[in-house]
């Protein structure tokens, strides 16, 4: 039986593997769970590129002890609840 690997435990597999040089996650100190409730806002997102000494570290050097992978896409229209055009 093969285990699905989830959170940072995915991110470190993609790391090591070598597909990107660098993934988009969700980050903490605190734990996987932690990162993802920060999303919010984006507050706590990072380019991870590397994991070393049991820290990910993202692109601009700071380190984090979770990064759990995320996708960002762009919202649909159909998904905006009341969209009023400013510019």
């Amino acid at each position: 039986m093969v285990s699905k690997l989830t959170g940072s435990d995915l991110t470190c597999a993609i790391l090591e593997r070598g597909d990107k040089k660098e993934i988009w996650c969700a980050v903490s100190d605190e734990s996987d769970q932690e990162a993802i409730s920060d999303l919010h806002g984006n507050d706590f997102t990072a380019y991870i590129v590397k994991f070393q000494n049991g820290y990910f570290y993202c692109d601009g050097g700071m380190q984090w002890s979770y990064a759990v992978p995320i996708k960002i896409i762009p919202i649909k229209y159909t998904e905006a609840i009341y969209i009023e055009k400013t510019c």
